[in-house]
């Protein structure tokens, strides 16, 4: 026995673990733990710890993650990006410009799920800690340096919004929401998974950067029409797990009905955490990594962006659900986004601009989709079925602040001045614009001025609308109006100030890994 086990016991002792930067960690680690914590407490107190607990250890998760972001940018700033395991994650500009979205979200979507929970009289430990674990599966995936690394973030994101999306025990509509999304993200995942396999088969490798990479080998293995067919099926597949992630045009069915159905407050992180974490994935796969085989992919970009423009703004305005609304509407953002993302994608952005206003519409968007969320859910009242337009009638008159609120975020989506809305647009066009992508800028813009419509309609019936709005009387709770306050503020301060963030944007997108 002591034979057999020599050998072992040697190679044991050769054996090198990977170095690990616990301090680039630190930001998952944070959220990891509180996540774990909070379902541990949740399961062995005898009586359950308070409601509004949950939310105030997952609001600190989600500061702390977000403080130690800023801290890895400042690392950033002097040391340059680096690898934190081996080069399967790393810490640059965009990962952390992403991660501060993703936890701003989190934050967010944690003050308007405490009275949410209240007042539909369901537990919260659970809700909170799935909250957390999916915000880490997007850190994941906007640090991932490894196609197998951004797929195991990219389930955690994906499992973990499952559940949340059906976690409306009294609400059928949130049963059926949550078995839909689970059905088709399914599907898309095996799309990806199989696209990362051809990808390997083509490269031999499922590194995105580095000597040793997916961006190397295109140089120099990927010379022959079989190593090159591979590749273009494989991207082609990773395109379609990818853009039913950002409900881009043609697999967006499954957002309506989700959006719809779940939670309100789930909606919102939905629409701004992961479609932030859906996008880093996309830029760090394409952008960042396969720059080489541009002449492949962008043109498929370049689609996606115009039939997601014209499919969401058009499909939005006919809607009398305002979920089903801001649904499409997201569809809609979605197609400006991937305007960005096309622009990036271009030879001549030598200065990096289309990757910059992607980054700065995420943010944007995410602090302003979390806001009219927040809203909604108050509207929504007990049951979160009220989400009609009628439900809306006679808001200015009945909570005036509220409803001047859910007019700025709306105006702001409409891409309204003085908001970051519009300064999130105008960068996206601009970005193309120097690329000389005239037509799909063309196309954005008449989109936004289609999609203004129904903005419109909201605001119509909160303020001009005969009648009183239908059901009880909104009540705003302490949690949802700071969640509301806050994304005002900021939707406000950055449509007046915008250069400070524009900068911080287009630092980000010169510090690459």
């Amino acid at each position: 026995m002591h034979l057999m086990l020599a050998p072992m016991q040697q190679a044991a002792e050769r054996l090198v673990g990977p170095k690990i930067d616990w301090s680039g960690l630190s930001p998952l680690l944070v959220l990891l733990g509180a996540g774990v914590v909070l379902l541990l407490a949740g399961a062995l107190a005898p009586r359950g710890l308070p409601r509004g607990v949950y939310a105030i250890v997952t609001g600190a998760a989600a500061i702390a993650a977000g403080v130690l972001e800023f801290v890895q940018w400042s690392d950033t700033v002097h040391d340059g990006p680096r690898a934190l395991v081996r080069d399967v994650l790393v810490v640059d500009g965009p990962s952390v410009f992403i991660g501060v979205s993703i936890c701003a979200a989190l934050l967010l979507a944690a003050c308007i799920t405490d009275s949410y929970l209240r007042r539909e009289d369901l537990d919260g430990p659970e809700v909170y800690g799935l909250f957390l674990l999916a915000a880490l599966g997007g850190l994941v995936m906007a640090g991932a340096n490894d196609l197998i690394v951004l797929f195991l973030g990219l389930e955690t994101l994906s499992i973990a919004l499952y559940v949340l999306a059906a976690s409306h025990r009294k609400r059928i509509e949130s049963q059926e929401a949550g078995l839909k999304y689970f059905i088709l993200g399914g599907f898309s995942s095996a799309f990806f998974l199989y696209g990362i396999a051809l990808i390997y088969g083509a490269t031999g490798t499922t590194r995105l950067r580095g000597e040793v990479s997916i961006k190397t080998a295109l140089a120099t293995v990927v010379e022959t029409d079989k190593h090159r067919a591979l590749l273009v099926i494989g991207v082609a597949l990773l395109l379609v797990g990818l853009a039913f992630k950002v409900a881009a045009v043609p697999f967006h069915s499954w957002t309506p009905d989700v959006y719809q159905g779940a939670p309100t407050p789930v909606t919102g992180f939905m629409a701004s955490a992961a479609k932030a974490a859906a996008f880093g994935a996309l830029l760090r796969s394409l952008v960042l990594a396969m720059p080489e085989a541009r002449d492949d992919w962008r043109p498929v970009i370049w689609a996606l962006a115009l039939l997601t423009l014209v499919v969401g703004s058009i499909l939005a305005v006919v809607q009398t659900n305002v979920k089903r609304m801001l649904a499409y509407s997201s569809i809609s953002h979605a197609g400006f986004i991937l305007v960005g993302v096309e622009a990036a994608a271009h030879a001549n952005d030598t200065t990096n601009r289309g990757l910059a206003s992607v980054l700065f519409y995420l943010l944007a968007y995410a602090v302003l989709v979390s806001g009219t969320f927040a809203v909604a859910s108050l509207v929504g009242r007990a049951g979160d079925g009220s989400h009609d337009l009628d439900s809306y009638r006679g808001l200015g008159k009945q909570r005036p602040a509220l409803a001047l609120a859910m007019t700025v975020f709306l105006l702001a989506q409409a891409g309204v001045p003085l908001t970051s809305g519009f300064v999130a647009k105008f960068s996206i066009i601009t970005a193309a614009a120097d690329v000389n992508s005239y037509a799909v800028a063309i196309v954005a813009m008449l989109s936004a001025v289609i999609a203004a419509f129904l903005y419109l309609r909201i605001i119509v019936s909160m303020f001009l609308a005969d009648g009183e709005a239908t059901g009880d009387r909104v009540t705003i709770p302490f949690g949802t109006g700071l969640a509301i306050a806050v994304s005002l503020a900021f939707t406000l301060i950055v449509g007046f100030f915008p250069g400070w963030l524009l900068e911080l944007a287009r630092d980000a997108a010169s510090r690459l890994f």
